[in-house]
């Protein structure tokens, strides 16, 4: 499974941005996601969850992002991850994600969001 993650750029706080990730590889492969998600690593920080959403449509937030993210889309094929009301503290690298009923777990190369005051 490969994915595609796009749609990072620089905004001012309090402005939107939709970052899209889309999956490639064999259909065996794609049908074998059970959950995609979000990702983001802040330079000196850990990677943390931002927002996954399961092959059933069932999704789960990080509370920091609560009310200002949406994530929505087929987990299995392309996902969006709606970002309004941005802050500078959401300044990061998004990463999609992706994890199989095998327990695989890939990455995308990660997108940059760059967040102004």
């Amino acid at each position: 499974v490969q994915l595609q993650a796009s749609g990072g750029g620089s905004v001012q706080a309090g402005r939107s941005l939709t970052l899209f990730c889309s999956t490639t590889g064999s259909t065996f492969s794609r049908n074998n996601i059970d959950v995609m998600g979000w990702y983001r690593q802040s330079p000196g920080g850990q990677r943390e969850m931002v927002a996954t959403i399961t092959g059933l449509g069932t999704t789960n937030y990080a509370n920091f992002v609560k009310g200002r993210f949406t994530i929505s889309g087929d987990a299995r094929n392309t996902i969006e991850l709606q970002m309004n009301s941005l802050e500078p503290d959401d300044t990061a690298v998004y990463y999609c994600s992706a994890h199989t009923l095998a327990s695989n777990n890939y990455w995308g190369r990660g997108t940059q969001v760059t967040v102004s005051s």
